[in-house]
């Protein structure tokens, strides 16, 4: 079919913010690895300066508008504690793997997905989206192999590292299919602004409990601070821009897009750190990009087909119940 000129710039216009998306997202990675490289461990302070960003910047804008709340606010309790885990068990796996695993092993996110898709809302997936995905995988298990027969004398731990984000991207799927949907209800000022509330309620939380003696033991400099402000940013950049691409475009485009932060963390390791990258993560970065390619251009649904009509959902006046929230969903 052809595309006439304002589809083509629609087009161009996504994958501009794909690629915003996709260097947000290097940006919050190398920043994570290097201050596991100076030797700090607090994932969830680090998760917390992005949320609080949210918060504040989106937060203002909510309540100016003076809004109603179109989803109820447990339902946002429990996507920010999920949203938290997942940011907290991949931040944390930098201090035992590479900034190339971590990024790699996050593609672990899509099978996530498509298993909490099929049993939760009934999502069918096509023959040639599992190929997609069990080619990732397979990608995915190269870097684990990888992982395995690399020696660090730095008493690293490269496995418990990679379990970790896998384990986290399990808590990012859950997390990502409860925020397309919220933002599938149109406000998203109010996913934005509930999403940074309750991630820092529940990272305040959490913090006090499991950082808090390291914090205190931080010799705090104006290096440091601006280490924490800048993951705060680059967050609230990735967060700010990725419903919009899931609202434009849906996933396919968005997974694409992503490929681009693997090939930067490359770039980081080699240039940054001057280490020596194995063989096979050229390898698996290779299959995974053609796993993720086969399994976003088979995919049968669209931010077009799945999206409320914004005259229907302009029309809704209560609040979601979860009686009714198969029925939105689907």
């Amino acid at each position: 079919m052809q595309m006439n000129k304002k589809e083509i710039w629609r087009l161009v216009f996504v994958l501009f913010l794909g690629q915003l998306v996709s260097f947000s997202l290097a940006v919050t990675s190398f920043i994570a690895s290097y201050i596991a490289y100076l030797g700090i461990d607090t994932p969830l302070t680090q998760s917390f300066c992005t949320y609080l960003a949210l918060s504040l910047v989106y937060g203002s804008i909510f309540l100016c508008r003076r809004s109603k709340l179109v989803v109820p606010w447990y339902w946002y309790l429990a996507l920010g504690f999920v949203d938290v885990q997942g940011n907290y068990l991949v931040v944390k796996a930098y201090q035992f793997s590479s900034i190339t695993s971590v990024t790699l092993l996050d593609c672990w996110t899509i099978p996530w997905v498509m298993i909490l898709t099929w049993f939760a809302i009934k999502t069918r997936y096509s023959l040639w989206q599992f190929v997609g995905a069990a080619i990732c995988v397979i990608g995915l298990a190269l870097v684990l192999l990888s992982d395995s027969k690399s020696s660090s004398g730095d008493g690293n731990k490269p496995l418990l590292g990679d379990a970790l984000v896998i384990a986290g991207t399990f808590f990012y799927a859950m997390s990502n299919v409860g925020e397309e949907f919220c933002v599938k209800r149109k406000n998203l000022f109010e996913v934005l602004t509930m999403l940074g509330v309750f991630g820092a309620l529940v990272s305040v939380c959490e913090i006090s409990i499991v950082e808090r003696k390291t914090l205190e033991s931080i010799q705090w400099s104006p290096s440091v601070i601006a280490l924490y402000v800048g993951y705060g940013a680059a967050g609230l950049s990735f967060y700010t821009l990725l419903p919009f691409i899931l609202k434009m475009s849906g996933s396919a485009l968005f997974n694409l897009s992503l490929l681009t932060s693997d090939l930067w963390a490359v770039v980081i390791r080699i240039c940054i750190y001057h280490e020596q990258v194995s063989w096979l993560y050229y390898l698996a970065y290779s299959v995974v990009a053609i796993g993720l390619i086969i399994y976003s251009f088979n995919d049968t649904g669209s931010a077009a087909e799945t999206t409320i009509d914004d005259e229907e959902t302009a029309n809704l006046q209560e609040p979601l119940s979860p009686e009714n929230a198969v029925t939105y969903v689907s």
